[in-house]
């Protein structure tokens, strides 16, 4: 199967500036969640996916959490980010 390659980039409105880069390779968009909150940046990503044939059942589960506080004079509102 193909590997894609994802990254989340979390920057400050105010500034511009990069505050960090995220690898989540191997996640689809729709597994990474990103949430802003107490000061703190929380990134997790989280893929299940499972197979069944006639004589077997597997299950691949996967999971990523990367969590840092912002820098001082960088508010919760300003945080954007993007895939």
């Amino acid at each position: 199967s193909r590997i894609q390659r994802f990254s989340r980039t979390l920057s400050s409105s105010h500034n511009r500036s990069h505050l960090a880069l995220i690898d989540v390779k191997g996640f689809e968009p729709k597994d990474v969640s990103v949430e802003v909150k107490d000061g703190k940046v929380t990134v997790l990503a989280e893929h299940r996916e499972e197979r069944n044939t006639s004589v077997s059942k597997t299950c691949n589960y996967r999971k990523f959490m990367k969590e840092f506080h912002l820098p001082p004079g960088v508010s919760e509102d300003e945080v954007t980010y993007s895939l």
